[in-house]
């Protein structure tokens, strides 16, 4: 295992959650803390992107700690990983994007 796989496994561990858990965690915590951070709506494509961003990156270095001559990617965790951390953030800014326009209806 690389550096990368050792911090997941401390931080479930250390959090009591699972790997699944962990993702939906992250991508909300990234979600909301760029639109805090940088004073943006919810409704703003940057939260968003950002999310998108931390989980392409996380499963790309996934890829790499795996390209090893004993291991071959597992293209199927990495797209349920993908899902499992864009899902609420991509729910959260639907809703703040178009609810407010449907309610007005």
């Amino acid at each position: 295992m690389g550096p990368f796989q050792d911090a997941k496994t401390w931080a479930v561990e250390l959090l009591g959650l699972s790997r699944d858990a962990m993702h939906i965690y992250v991508g909300l915590t990234v979600f909301l803390l760029v639109a805090i951070l940088f004073r943006l709506p919810l409704r703003d494509w940057r939260p968003l992107a950002a999310v998108v961003l931390v989980a392409i990156a996380g499963e790309v270095w996934d890829l790499f700690e795996r390209l090893r001559p004993e291991q071959t990617p597992f293209w199927a965790a990495s797209w349920h990983d993908l899902w499992n951390t864009c899902f609420w953030p991509t729910v959260l800014f639907a809703l703040a994007r178009f609810a407010p326009k449907a309610l007005k209806r």
